[in-house]
């Protein structure tokens, strides 16, 4: 608890973890109408960020770096993926 507010401080707070924002910045958006046109090197990007995010790792250690590696992949499949088959209401449709 933070005080005599009675607010219980997030789990990271708790944990002594604090983000100083050197790790991991905002992902951005990647459909339109926020990007018109999306590369791989974007959808690994934001995919390298978000493993960032929740294994709290900017980089992993040798033993973890498989593993570390299997997770970007996997969510950048899954993004590309996402990207291809939502339908943005509004937006036209890609060539």
């Amino acid at each position: 608890m933070n005080g005599a507010s009675g607010v219980r401080a997030p789990p990271h707070a708790r944990a002594g973890i604090v983000n100083n924002g050197v790790m991991c910045r905002s992902i951005k958006t990647l459909r339109p109408p926020y990007a018109d046109e999306v590369t791989d090197a974007d959808i690994r990007a934001a995919a390298l960020q978000y493993v960032r995010k929740v294994s709290g790792f900017r980089a992993p250690a040798p033993h973890n770096a498989e593993a570390f590696q299997r997770a970007v992949a996997a969510v950048a499949e899954a993004t590309a993926d996402l990207l291809a088959t939502i339908e943005v209401r509004g937006s036209m449709p890609a060539r």
